[in-house]
């Protein structure tokens, strides 16, 4: 691959992944499911921006409590809340549609569900607390990067894996995802998660993502018979989360 080419795989994963400041940019024919190995590059930058703020917090005084709440606050404004909407989209089909055709149409629903509503506060909550658990700032700061990066580093793979559950949409049209890409954006994922966490604490990591990766396929195959773009938005949520509490258990 070309460093051109790189880099404009790079913006496109920061255009569509963020609400980042960035200029207009042209990418041409490039696909997202051909520019979609730099997902995880996205995260880094979210998880960045979230560590940063805290950092900040912290250095002026602000309870760590309210500095960890900030900087989840951060991470949410970055990525235009994108993933949260699609947690709360999968949780409202997959809790109240009865039948398939069903489930599809309460995702597509703009409106927000019981089931959506809670799934969103439990995801909060979960996140608030393993950042607020975290010894010192420096931890909260990497383990940031380190959730936001890998858990998109998942989405390629879980593209590559699983067919589309409708013929249109983000995940029919985003173009197909092949092995090798999806393999960059594992490798990135991988070399972050040990190079923030260390060895011990990225295997567990690491164990306890695969458990959720497959876990989550097999319910999206029953439920939907395959992937949209808001399963995509919720397999990171469920994986920021998992990564973020194995930190928080191993790392105080």
């Amino acid at each position: 691959m070309n460093p051109r080419r790189i880099v404009d795989d790079i913006a496109l994963c920061l255009v569509f992944f963020t609400r980042l400041p960035l200029p207009r940019l042209e990418f041409g024919a490039r696909t997202l499911g051909e520019a979609i190995w730099a997902a995880p590059v996205a995260g880094f930058a979210v998880g960045l921006a979230g560590g940063l703020v805290h950092v900040v917090m912290v250095w002026l005084g602000v309870s760590f409590l309210i500095a960890g709440a900030l900087a989840l606050a951060a991470t949410m404004l970055a990525s235009g809340c994108l993933h949260e909407d699609g947690l709360s989209d999968v949780a409202d089909g997959f809790g109240g549609g009865a039948t398939r055709e069903r489930k599809l149409e309460i995702m597509r629903d703009s409106r927000i569900g019981a089931y959506g509503a809670s799934a969103l506060m439990m995801s909060m909550l979960l996140r608030w607390s393993a950042l607020i658990s975290l010894f010192g700032p420096s931890l909260t700061f990497w383990s940031l990067i380190v959730a936001h990066t890998v858990s998109r580093a998942l989405i390629p793979a879980f593209m590559q894996i699983m067919p589309p559950a409708r013929t249109d949409g983000l995940a029919a049209g985003a173009g197909k995802v092949e092995a090798n890409t999806a393999y960059t954006a594992l490798a990135i994922g991988a070399a972050v998660l040990v190079a923030c966490l260390g060895l011990t604490a990225a295997t567990l990591a690491a164990i306890v993502l695969a458990l959720v990766f497959f876990a989550f396929r097999a319910l999206c195959l029953r439920q939907i018979g395959g992937q949209t773009g808001d399963t995509l938005g919720a397999l990171q949520q469920l994986s920021e989360i998992a990564v973020l509490v194995v930190a928080a258990t191993l790392i105080t």
